[in-house]
């Protein structure tokens, strides 16, 4: 919204010789950049208040598990409040809203796609906190629920993300199958690879709610310990404000030879936005918690990581980058399924880690909780340099 006042008053800050103080608001890189610190401060600010409130809704939310230290492990952390993905979210929408070009489809379907997961995360954090007060009702929302309202959300964006993509009067390479090391340009400016394979609305689609919906899973999975979802969230927007500002920029796409999709720059902002939002909750959700994001910021963050990916043609290359989260969420179905699998055969379920998500198998082996938080990071962190750097394997 303020970037539009300043679209709609451009030739008067032209006219008084203002452009020049102002005209920085033109620069996409610097909206990005002020929307994660806008998004920064907004969490930092609000966040007594809502700690407040929620601590106010709070009565005993442990979890359950089969394993003994982790019964403990939630029981010493059962009288901190959920529900603080509204921190994030909240600040997310209001930076992205302000210093974004609102106009542009692909940044009003990524503010979508972050309400409706919040919306359903919120949901079930709201029958969490309130279960004990309520006297009776579920703890929560079911699986299969969560699951039917992240796949819809796919469908949507993805339908309406292809359709945005279309290019008139040329190659639409916002359809494009990145695959590794494929160059969509050819070296020297000169012209587009013939070798590109270009996804038809169906697939499109299906990848599309394959990377919203597993990310969004991926991400709630690995939300166990103390700053380590908002962490690793953080640290992947941070790459994703790079690739949408890559992806947007024809210069940029065709020196790094990946494809071009117009108007994905201003994703950046939304990125930016999500980047600042994790790097201010973690004020309030480094250990010792004091709020944790719950499924509200959970599902948003992983829906909107996986949309931005979509949307900037980057699917393989975020997915790399999102290496612990997809870590963690494989544990857990291998533990499922192996369990299973042994229960069937032998009478007796085995298992293969001591516990899932695999975080909680590196505390059980002897790491702090901090040894394992942090090292994710420094892993996360590598895994994006990693990524970023095939960009320029071509």
């Amino acid at each position: 919204m303020l970037y539009l006042l300043f679209d709609i008053i451009r030739n008067w800050l032209v006219d008084t010789g203002l452009y020049g103080v102002l005209g920085v608001l033109d620069q996409v890189q610097f909206r990005a950049l002020l929307a994660a610190g806008l998004s920064f401060a907004i969490v930092i600010a609000m966040g007594k208040r809502t700690i407040r409130f929620l601590v106010g809704l709070k009565i005993g939310d442990a979890g359950e598990s089969d394993a003994e230290m982790l019964r403990a492990h939630a029981k010493s952390k059962a009288n901190v409040p959920t529900m603080g993905g509204v921190l994030i979210c909240g600040a997310v929408f209001a930076s992205t809203f302000l210093l974004a070009d609102i106009t542009t489809p692909k940044v009003l379907l990524g503010l979508f796609v972050l309400l409706w997961l919040a919306a359903v995360g919120g949901a079930d954090d709201w029958l969490k906190l309130t279960a004990s007060r309520r006297g009776t009702g579920r703890q929560g929302l079911y699986a299969w629920e969560k699951l039917v309202f992240q796949l819809g959300i796919g469908l949507l964006a993805g339908y309406f993300s292809f359709r945005y993509s279309a290019t008139e009067g040329g190659p639409a390479l916002g359809h494009v199958l990145n695959l590794p090391f494929q160059r969509t340009f050819l070296p020297g400016a000169q012209g587009i690879s013939d070798s590109l394979i270009y996804l038809s609305l169906p697939f499109f689609v299906i990848l599309s709610v394959l990377m919203i919906a597993g990310l969004s899973n991926a991400v709630n999975i690995t939300d166990g310990m103390d700053g380590l979802a908002g962490g690793i969230s953080g640290i992947v927007s941070f790459a994703l404000l790079m690739l949408a500002l890559i992806a947007g920029s024809e210069q940029w796409a065709q020196y790094l030879l990946v494809p071009y999709v117009p108007r994905a720059d201003e994703l950046a902002v939304l990125a930016g936005a999500m980047a600042g939002a994790c790097l201010g909750f973690l004020w309030w959700n480094a250990a010792p918690a004091q709020v944790f994001m719950g499924d509200t910021g959970s599902l948003a963050l992983g829906g909107l990581i996986g949309y931005i990916a979509v949307a900037v043609r980057q699917e393989i290359v975020v997915l790399l980058m999102c290496g612990v989260f997809l870590l963690e969420i494989a544990s857990v179905m291998i533990q499922v399924g192996y369990f299973k699998y042994t229960r069937i055969k032998t009478g007796t379920g085995k298992r293969v880690f001591r516990v899932a998500p695999y975080h909680h198998h590196l505390h059980m082996g002897g790491w702090a909780e901090n040894q394992v938080v942090v090292r994710l990071w420094i892993l996360a962190i590598l895994l994006c340099v990693v990524a970023l750097a095939t960009l320029k394997l071509r």
